[in-house]
């Protein structure tokens, strides 16, 4: 991670920041909420465009990502797709069951395959019902998704497409461990809502700022501080209000 990943803030009750996961919530989350989780939780793969959640389907698990990212992608009823939201190991997919609600509008697969620790929506519904913490600590998770969600629909409007892609290559960075990743044009122009031909040129324009160097389904990041400047203040905020929401990072970690 390069963004600083926060403690919880639930007074008076320890943390389970000494367990396997890494999963952040996972970590993050009392123990006495882990310990209601833990013997429902099985780890998964997680292989690319596998489905986490179907739009208007019953969700049928919840998935605290270990590895990897999935996307939240809105559709048209034309066809047409975008990214609007972005989960790696920092949170979880399903989480409109925290919410009380048993589906959702949008898709969401895995875009970077990775793992998962996968519990069965039943039994997770159990939890929220049992503890009266375990809702409360993600649905803070769920409000700075929100507002990752509202920051990229400001970019989308206000930024030209070489600013959204380092936003978004900024983000990758942020839950891949690594500088490197596999990803194709054609998934980035969907992600980001645009043609192919643009992302072409955006990813060519960074590269000759020399913040990335781009290969065949592989983007390298060569300078993280130039790409953040690129963002144009696009990348920040939303990393930031985790932070606040879930509690800042001690120095002990």
């Amino acid at each position: 991670m390069n963004y600083e990943i926060p403690k919880s803030t639930v007074a008076g009750q320890a943390l389970a920041l000494d367990n396997q996961f890494r999963n952040e919530l996972l970590r993050r989350m009392t123990a006495e909420d882990l310990a209601l989780l833990e013997p429902d939780l099985h780890r998964v793969a997680l292989p690319l465009r596998m489905p986490l959640v179907t739009p208007d389907v019953p969700i049928e698990a919840v998935y605290f990502i270990e590895h990897g990212i999935a996307s939240v992608v809105a559709r048209t009823p034309g066809g047409h797709e975008a990214e609007i939201g972005f989960i790696g190991n920092e949170g979880m997919a399903g989480y409109s069951l925290v919410m009380g609600d048993d589906r959702a509008p949008q898709a969401c697969f895995v875009q970077l395959e990775g793992e998962a620790m996968r519990m069965d929506a039943g039994s997770f519904n159990a939890a929220l019902t049992t503890s009266p913490t375990l809702r409360l600590f993600l649905l803070r998770f769920v409000n700075s998704l929100q507002i990752q969600t509202g920051c990229t629909a400001l970019v989308n409007a206000r930024l030209r497409l070489a600013s959204r892609l380092a936003r978004w290559l900024l983000m990758c960075d942020d839950r891949v461990v690594g500088v490197r990743f596999s990803i194709t044009h054609e998934f980035l122009a969907t992600m980001l809502g645009v043609r192919r031909p643009g992302v072409t040129i955006a990813l060519q324009e960074l590269e000759g700022l020399a913040l990335i160097r781009s290969r065949r389904g592989e983007v390298i990041i060569l300078d993280r501080p130039g790409l953040i400047a690129l963002a144009n203040g696009g990348y920040g905020e939303p990393e930031a209000e985790y932070s606040r929401l879930l509690g800042e990072t001690g120095s002990g970690d």
